[in-house]
């Protein structure tokens, strides 16, 4: 009986920390951001979601995976998608597979991997539901922004704040750690946003079901390497989805929609 136990235990703490990261043609950093991870030994597997990278971004991860067998995942998707469906599609997988905790980090460096264990102890011990690498509290700060950006950003997180009232100050950050009791009670077919306010949909949604939320600050440091995804369509979709979020959640049955009842 105590060896079952004891197997239980490393079976559950292998499946414990998993990091989704979405790709399209990030053949420039996806080698390097994975082995970076796997070098902090801290337990971590990864779970790429590719959108059918015509720059063969695939193939390298599924040549890595011999390298790193049972930590290191990918799950192929034909056409550009979107970034909130490649979280919505790693999050059904990571659930399914059991893991406990789940976070979102881009390929490109503009998340530190080493900033991944402040995340998780954030919600490990420090009693958040979901942490968020901030760069809009104290100690947060971006590096290698143009001025049109950083305003762009700022004046973003404010707006978010206005409108929802949610008491978050990076509302759009993609860096963030969920415990999987969160993901697990939302539904997340009903998360119908692609980019920035997809971010901002899946924050409000959990604050709305009651789930502690913690910023963590973090320097998010503008991508060296590949091109930037953003877009004017991603922008408007962030100004127009914060009013439609707000918009909803007025009615009653916004909670039975947002609430997982299976």
């Amino acid at each position: 009986m105590a060896q079952i136990c004891n197997l239980a235990a490393i079976l559950s703490l292998d499946l414990e920390k998993i990091v989704i990261i979405p790709t399209y043609n990030e053949k420039e950093n996806i080698s390097l951001i994975i082995h970076t991870v796997f070098g902090l030994k801290q337990g971590y597997h990864i779970l790429v979601v590719d959108d059918g990278s015509p720059d063969g971004t695939a193939e390298i991860v599924k040549n890595l995976i011999n390298q790193y067998p049972d930590q290191l995942f990918i799950e192929e998707r034909t056409g550009k998608l979107g970034l909130g469906t490649a979280y919505i599609h790693g999050f059904k997988w990571c659930l399914e597979k059991g893991y406990a905790f789940i976070f979102e980090m881009d390929a490109d460096f503009s998340h530190s991997p080493h900033d991944l264990e402040r995340l998780y102890d954030a919600c490990k011990t420090g009693g958040a539901d979901l942490s968020i690498g901030s760069r809009y509290v104290p100690g947060g700060k971006t590096e290698n922004w143009p001025i049109d950006r950083k305003i762009y950003s700022k004046g973003g997180a404010f707006y978010t704040k206005i409108i929802t009232w949610m008491p978050v100050n990076d509302p759009t950050a993609g860096f963030v750690c969920y415990k999987r009791e969160v993901l697990d009670a939302m539904n997340l077919d009903q998360i119908s946003f692609v980019g920035y306010a997809f971010q901002i949909e899946m924050k409000f949604a959990a604050w709305k079901l009651g789930f502690k939320i913690k910023e963590v600050p973090i320097t998010f440091i503008d991508r060296k390497i590949g091109q930037s995804k953003m877009s004017k369509g991603i922008i408007k979709e962030g100004v127009l989805g914060v009013l439609k979020i707000q918009w909803q959640s007025l009615f009653k049955d916004y909670h039975k929609r947002l609430k997982n009842n299976n």
